[in-house]
């Protein structure tokens, strides 16, 4: 995997490295001592998924609250969405700044989004699909957006 960080500590592009044959490709989404290895800890709880019907959708941004803040691996599975996350920590020193990223079936991308960072995305074509882990419960009652 090639791990490349952002403006925003924390916030980093995943790029799998595809391995591909007559058959197709494999490819891993995650795997732990790489994450490690770049000081990420990054332990999955759950995993999710979200289709969206219509491009032009917009899904939060939003995020859980401590004490149930979660880390975030997203990914496009199928179609393709504009990826934002937002600083929402006051006391780093890029708190309010964002980055965006196209993440798509076909580029294979991912954005992984820690604690604090509010999430969101714009679906960019009909019947996109989301997958991403995340290392925290879905807990309602803590989750926060704008």
């Amino acid at each position: 995997m090639i791990f490349t960080k952002t403006k925003i500590e924390g916030v980093w592009v995943v790029e799998p490295e595809p391995k591909t044959d007559e058959r197709g490709y494999f490819q891993r989404m995650y795997c732990l001592n790489e994450f490690a290895d770049q000081g990420i800890d990054f332990k999955i709880v759950q995993a999710n998924q979200a289709m969206s019907l219509k491009k032009g959708i917009i899904r939060g941004p939003h995020m859980q609250k401590a004490p149930n803040s979660e880390d975030k691996l997203m990914q496009c599975t199928k179609g393709a969405i504009f990826d934002v996350a937002i600083d929402f920590r006051r006391e780093s020193e890029t708190f309010g700044q964002w980055v965006g990223n196209t993440i798509s079936q076909e580029n294979k991308k991912m954005v992984f989004v820690p604690k604090g960072i509010m999430h969101g995305y714009q679906v960019l074509e009909d019947n996109t699909v989301v997958a991403y882990p995340v290392s925290q419960f879905y807990s309602p009652d803590d989750v926060i957006g704008i």
